[in-house]
């Protein structure tokens, strides 16, 4: 997949990102998807702009912290049960297009324990906010 930083309105950004954080979800809209939680792996990319992310005296709050990421996580899946990836993603780019200093995001969900045939079942969503152009 080609970066989104060769997106024009992302030309400015920096990417920030999450890989393989691995989850045990309550997530499925079938039976056998019911029965205990399942091993999500998640996958974020955050674009901030450089004139938000460019730290003057290397303290952490002059960034995104890659904590945000993981807490926006942690907080969507303890809420409880939920069917769809399609729903878990929609929910993260949400939290994560909120945050005052993310331009645009990358949210993907992959369920690899679903089915023998295949490595995983997944869903990607992307989304960029019009106010921080």
């Amino acid at each position: 997949m080609t970066s989104l930083l060769f997106h024009p309105s992302l030309a400015d950004c920096r990417r920030l990102f999450l890989r393989n954080h691995s989850v045990a979800v309550d997530i499925g809209a079938h039976d056998f998807e019911k029965q205990a939680p399942q091993r999500v792996l998640f996958n974020v990319d955050l674009y901030v702009p450089l004139a938000l992310s460019t730290p003057t005296v290397d303290a952490l709050d002059e960034v995104v912290d890659y904590d945000f990421i993981r807490r926006v996580i942690a907080e969507r899946v303890a809420r409880g049960h939920i069917e769809l990836q399609e729903t878990l993603c929609d929910d993260l780019l949400a939290a994560m297009l909120a945050h005052p200093r993310v331009k645009a995001a990358l949210v993907s969900t992959e369920k690899p324990d679903v089915y023998p045939d295949c490595e995983s079942v997944g869903c990607q969503v992307f989304g960029l906010r019009a106010d921080l152009a």
